[in-house]
């Protein structure tokens, strides 16, 4: 068997401006008061999404006006690509690598569409091989940042010395319709931010060991999470079910990843979760049989930057590395299918 691709390095990007929850709180009112009399039974969202700021790429005016799909979209391929080149300088500069020596570019992002794609526009910022293997993934949602180690593991491993690249972005700001008033457009409001990570990972790296990955996608699960596409841009979509999927239907299929390994949750010694939300994480450590608040890393993430989809588990791992943790630990996210997405580290 091949030698498993090793992670080398891990590190993240945010844009400039900050959002403070009481800030939200008072813009959302100005937003939906007025066409949702009943907004005051919303306001505890706020405090129970457990997020104390999060990072925008536009300023907090900019989600009081309406906005067309293309003027969104603009905004997205720039600050997206302006986000990947921070991540991917941190990360090869982790690593001590040149942009030259990378053999693979994978790119995760769901919320908004490039053609030609983010890996393409970001090849013309920096000094990238003209060779280079790219595959931008699109659609993954929240899942995106464990699938995307999963898939970037599997191209390192497809050819020896290959070093490859996976760069994660989610503008999520950005798909705020101010003329929805859904209840899923309003809790939006009070958990999603803007991210963006990057990894190195290769068979010859030192670093944790991406031992296996897996996937898990319930039937009949396609209303519980994505996108509704409107003239006005990505429309929000999310069960209020999730946390209660997550904790009755998510357990085995956990179970039965470890298992095919020879583990179980007690092997686990660390877990490194993406903070879908507060409710979610509470659900998770009920499933793996961890103490209400013991996936402290997931939780800080949550409360600093909010959910960021597809990026906030890249957060979540850098954090957890910077602790030096050994032994096997154990990747989860979720994201439209509805998809479990899992990946085993191993750190030494």
């Amino acid at each position: 068997m091949a030698a498993p691709a090793r992670i080398a390095a891990v590190a993240t990007a945010v844009p400039e401006h900050v959002l403070h929850q009481d800030e939200v709180v008072a813009r959302a009112a100005e937003i939906f008061a007025p066409g949702v009399p009943d907004f005051d039974r919303f306001v505890p969202v706020y405090s129970n999404a457990a997020v104390a700021t999060r990072h925008s790429c536009v300023p907090i005016e900019w989600y009081s006006e309406p906005h067309t799909f293309s003027e969104r979209n603009a905004l997205y391929i720039h600050n997206a690509v302006e986000l990947l080149e921070q991540a991917a300088e941190r990360a090869l500069a982790a690593a001590k690598l040149t942009p030259a020596e990378i053999d693979a570019l994978v790119i995760v992002s769901t919320t908004g569409v490039a053609t030609p794609s983010l890996d393409a526009l970001l090849l013309d910022r920096m000094s990238f091989r003209r060779d280079v293997q790219r595959l931008p993934v699109f659609g993954l949602g929240c899942a995106g940042g464990v699938t995307g180690i999963a898939r970037a593991a599997q191209l390192a491993r497809s050819r020896p010395d290959t070093t490859v690249l996976l760069l994660v972005v989610e503008l999520c700001g950005l798909t705020f319709r101010v003329n929805d008033i859904s209840k899923s457009n309003i809790i939006a409001t009070a958990l999603f931010g803007d991210g963006a990570a990057g990894l190195v990972l290769g068979c010859g790296a030192e670093g944790p060991a991406v031992a296996d990955w897996g996937e898990h996608t319930w039937p009949q699960s396609l209303d519980v999470m994505g996108w509704r596409i409107a003239d006005d841009g990505l429309g929000i979509l999310f069960s209020r079910d999730i946390p209660n999927l997550v904790r009755t239907q998510y357990g085995a299929v956990a179970s039965a990843f470890l298992a095919r390994l020879g583990l179980s949750f007690d092997d686990v010694t660390a877990h490194i979760c993406h903070p879908g939300g507060a409710k979610v994480l509470d659900a998770l450590e009920q499933v793996y049989g961890l103490a209400p608040g013991a996936l402290a890393v997931s939780r800080a993430v949550l409360r600093d930057y909010g959910n960021m989809s597809a990026a906030t588990v890249l957060f979540v791992l850098e954090r957890t590395l910077a602790e030096e943790p050994s032994g096997p630990l154990l990747m989860s996210a979720f994201g439209p299918g509805f998809t479990a997405s899992l990946a085993l580290l191993e750190a030494e």
